[in-house]
């Protein structure tokens, strides 16, 4: 296995520890608290921060009209690359972090038409340009299936974090720029793939968001690495991110659910008949009266039918 070049220094190991203490305390409470609401707006910050980074200008609100299926006046080109991102973002949990056909059809799907050759390793020369001229020049194209195979062989057999990996797989993406274009797409979205496959609470956290209110730094730091030849710098900085986001989730892991926001959230789960006792299964936290008045409101709001009487009580979900 080719160990990409990188050190794990005193602040990573600091930052590492951190982390792993905030993802206890989400994990010990959030993930049994399931909030749908949460979940959309975190994909519509997700999908929006990354695309921005990439020069589109939709805004949130536009992303969340076409998530709904309402009209949206906008460029062809973008509004494809909203609806392609919520393609993919929908399917997260479907893909192998380990896996480089996998990671192709990731590409396929964000990519599709929008370019001739989605789903492919560039076959051509790249490189990366500002006004001063050439800032990366990406490895040869016929080097681009080796270095992704030996950048696979490394997520699987390395004995790091995964976290640690994740981080050192975004960067390395970015450098061997395997891709004609959503180069930088793909190696986000392939940490977050990576990351949920060992902590799920990572479906709920739109780091993306704090790279794209960072870019300038982000850049930089790619920038330094790349002259450096390895990505010490850019592990650092991504964990600083993650432990910002997790920090916010923290912040809003207090904010209480609505009893809408739970019949909404249970009746997504695909259920067509339950009790309360299955209902309570999956809000854990709630008492029996609330659950009760929870269901009740679905009855009066007819987002479900009351079938039985006392403990043969059932609910059928309305289409």
């Amino acid at each position: 296995m080719k160990q990409p070049p990188y050190e794990i220094n005193s602040k990573i190991l600091k930052s590492v520890s951190s982390i792993s203490e905030k993802i206890g305390k989400l994990e010990a409470s959030y993930l049994d608290r399931p909030d749908p609401q949460l979940r959309k707006e975190n994909k519509v910050k997700t999908i929006h921060s990354s695309l921005k980074i990439e020069g589109n200008t939709l805004s949130e609100e536009q992303i969340t009209d076409i998530i709904e299926n309402k009209r949206v006046i906008g460029e062809k080109r973008e509004i494809r690359e909203v609806k392609n991102a919520i393609n993919v973002y929908d399917r997260l949990k479907t893909f192998d972090p380990l896996s480089v056909e996998s990671f192709l059809l990731a590409h396929e799907i964000l990519m599709d038409d929008l370019i001739d050759n989605q789903g492919e390793f560039r076959k051509q020369g790249v490189g990366i340009f500002d006004d001063a001229g050439v800032t990366h020049l990406a490895p040869p194209a016929k080097k681009v299936p080796s270095l992704m195979q030996d950048l696979f062989k490394y997520l699987k057999e390395s004995e790091d974090l995964e976290i640690i990996k994740s981080c050192v797989f975004h960067y390395e993406v970015e450098f061997i720029h395997p891709f004609i274009d959503g180069n930088g797409r793909m190696g986000r979205l392939w940490q977050t793939v990576i990351l949920m496959e060992e902590y799920p609470v990572f479906e709920y956290l739109p780091f993306e968001t704090l790279i794209s209110q960072s870019l300038e730094e982000y850049y930089d730091v790619l920038a330094v690495c790349d002259n450096e030849g390895e990505s010490t710098l850019f592990i650092e900085y991504v964990l600083d991110v993650i432990e910002d986001s997790l920090e916010e989730l923290l912040e809003l892991n207090n904010r209480t659910m609505t009893n809408i926001d739970r019949l909404e959230y249970f009746i997504s789960l695909g259920k067509d008949e339950f009790s309360r006792k299955d209902y309570m299964d999956v809000f854990k936290n709630i008492s029996s009266s609330t659950a009760s008045r929870d269901l009740r409101k679905g009855v009066k709001l007819d987002m479900l039918k009351k079938i039985g009487t006392k403990n043969k009580t059932t609910y059928k979900v309305k289409k």
